[in-house]
């Protein structure tokens, strides 16, 4: 182990962790490696909650708008470029400071993660087509079914690791379960994970805000321009299926950005449930705006 350490900004949506990290890298010199599963993608920038000009300006990011939505990027390959990027930065500064909220990429980077089996195209795009049109009730009871083994240790409110996991059945016919080999690798680093967190009084309100503010820069716009790609897994996310609805003549605008703000909340519970599993996290009370 030597003396280089990465800092790992975690906690949910909404609750400054952008802020908090770009402070944290300009007292420690460094750079920031982007741990977000969508802020990665350069089609997707109002709804993903991307750093502003600004913040992308006041400290190096890596990771942010560098891949499309055209790409299949998951955690093994954010795990291989967050590996490489480390290693460049520490050939010049001894820390490097990691931020987001998709906790499968953090763990993958700091435990490595098993390589997953190749996926058809039209395995995915099957499923997906299947969720957007029956729902997650639909989705849960296909795995519930189907298999079980994986099903008792689920995200079971999560879509896209439920859609991932029946990918994998699908095209293998073995439980995703089967490749987690739960061998933890070990890193030639040092990690340090700091939590951030908040009353969900206090959080519920940040969240809505954001949704408005959102919808303000043009949130609409932007997902009429990536109706294309509606499609790929980046897109089944929180913030685009909700207006995706609204164009397909399902409910009014008010109604998606209610929902938006309600899905947004319980993904915030859900990285919250996440986050708290791991001992390693060292948690800290958010920094609250005046």
């Amino acid at each position: 182990m030597n003396n280089k350490t990465v800092y790992i900004v975690v906690g949910p949506t909404a609750i400054g962790k952008t802020e908090y990290a770009i402070s944290l890298a300009q007292q420690l010199d460094t750079e920031i490696i982007s741990a977000d599963s969508r802020q990665c993608f350069k089609e997707l920038s109002i709804g993903v909650a991307r750093p502003s000009p600004a913040e992308l300006n006041a400290v190096p990011h890596h990771f942010i708008a560098s891949n499309s939505v055209t790409e299949d990027i998951n955690a093994g390959a954010f795990e291989q470029f967050a590996l490489q990027e480390t290693a460049q930065i520490f050939e010049q500064k001894d820390a490097v400071v990691m931020v987001g909220g998709t906790g499968l990429y953090i763990k993958a980077f700091c435990e490595g993660i098993d390589p997953m089996p190749s996926i058809p195209i039209e395995v995915r795009a099957n499923i997906i087509e299947q969720y957007q049109s029956k729902g997650l009730i639909w989705l849960q009871a296909e795995l519930k079914h189907q298999d079980p083994t994986f099903w008792a240790v689920a995200e079971q409110q999560n879509p896209q690791r439920l859609m991932r996991a029946l990918e994998v059945l699908h095209a293998t016919g073995k439980s995703i379960t089967v490749f987690r080999s739960a061998q933890k690798k070990e890193r030639d680093f040092n990690i340090k994970k700091i939590g951030l967190e908040m009353s969900m009084a206090q959080l519920t309100e940040r969240i809505n805000l954001r949704v408005d503010q959102m919808m303000e820069k043009g949130l609409l716009d932007e997902v009429k321009s990536v109706l294309p790609y509606r499609n790929k897994p980046a897109l089944q996310t929180v913030g685009y299926k909700e207006i995706f609805d609204y164009l397909d003549g399902n409910g009014t605008l008010p109604d998606a950005v209610q929902q938006i703000k309600v899905h947004t909340r319980q993904y915030a519970k859900r990285q919250m449930t996440w986050f708290k599993k791991d001992p390693e996290v060292q948690w800290e009370h958010a920094p609250i705006k005046s």
